[in-house]
């Protein structure tokens, strides 16, 4: 006797296939690969004795009635994720994704702090690695997030600021005066492959002549040129919050005394109407409350 339904794993890669238009896309979005994404969609194509999508040579298209039908499932899916929310939400825990840098130097001591007041909710914390930050709700395992950006992180989602990003040269106090005196001469440490943070801080501080920067080594975070300076291997840009513990603790130096506004902000995002909203409140009043705010004497604000 035939199933009364296709199977659960083929619908939902059909939906995010669909959503994304792409079966690349829709593959990065659940961990699969395009193949697998491609021989689901199959497995429904058989199952409905119809096409799904329209396929131009290396781009697919759902076809009208598709796009109805996973416009349908997502709503489906979208009840089912509530479900587990509520079942969550039963449980007293909170699934939170946030960037690796944060993570490290802020997130995990304002949680510890959190943890030990019982009424609290647990918080289960991944920390990822973002050129971009983002957050998709619908396809990602997460209650919420602290992502850094202006605000705005998609349909159906708010978001609380929690602090600005403010963008600093540091370097180990033994690079100091080289530093100072000598930039060109020192190893620029970019924790991103477009140096756009060097560039932001350098159109800011000298937005008609800017220095040249030395030779340069390129990483992929914050954390990573972050530590490369601890170490003394060069002169980095990095958040002054999220360093100036490490500034405070004479580990890092300041050779430069202008802080830039990049006008992002890292933000606690979660789903608009989250029936976890018991349990992000006091998450949230205890993550504004831990927020760094303010500035030592004599620091020069850019964009403030």
């Amino acid at each position: 006797m035939p199933h009364s339904l296709p199977p659960l794993y083929a619908l939902r890669a059909f939906e995010a296939a669909a959503n994304y238009g792409s079966f690349s896309q829709a593959a990065l979005s659940l961990n699969l690969t395009p193949g697998a994404i491609s021989r689901h969609v199959k497995t429904l194509e058989q199952w409905f004795g119809r096409p799904l999508f329209l396929r131009r040579g290396p781009t697919v298209e759902a076809t009208p009635a598709a796009r109805e039908f996973a416009r349908q499932l997502q709503q489906g899916f979208g009840q089912i994720e509530h479900a587990c929310r509520h079942f969550q939400h039963q449980q007293n825990a909170l699934r939170l994704k946030a960037p690796s840098t944060l993570t490290t130097r802020w997130l995990l001591e304002v949680l510890q702090h959190f943890h030990q007041q019982p009424a609290h909710p647990q918080v289960h914390v991944t920390s990822v690695w973002m050129d971009v930050d983002h957050i998709d709700f619908r396809h990602e395992p997460f209650d919420c997030a602290i992502l850094l950006g202006n605000g705005h992180f998609g349909a159906e989602t708010q978001s609380t600021l929690l602090f600005a990003e403010w963008l600093i040269p540091v370097c180990a106090p033994s690079l100091l005066e080289s530093a100072r005196h000598q930039l060109a001469e020192c190893t620029a440490l970019h924790p991103s492959a477009d140096g756009r943070d060097w560039r932001r801080w350098l159109q800011a501080v000298y937005p008609t002549h800017p220095p040249l920067l030395g030779r340069s080594v390129v990483f992929d975070t914050l954390e990573q040129g972050t530590q490369a300076a601890l170490f003394g291997h060069g002169i980095t840009i990095a958040d002054w919050f999220l360093t100036r513990p490490a500034i405070e603790n004479h580990l890092l130096a300041l050779p430069f005394p202008e802080a830039v506004a990049t006008g992002d902000g890292y933000y606690l995002v979660y789903p608009t109407n989250s029936p976890l909203a018991s349990l992000l409140a006091p998450l949230e009043q205890a993550l504004l409350h831990a927020a760094p705010a303010d500035f030592p004497a004599g620091m020069i604000l850019h964009g403030h």
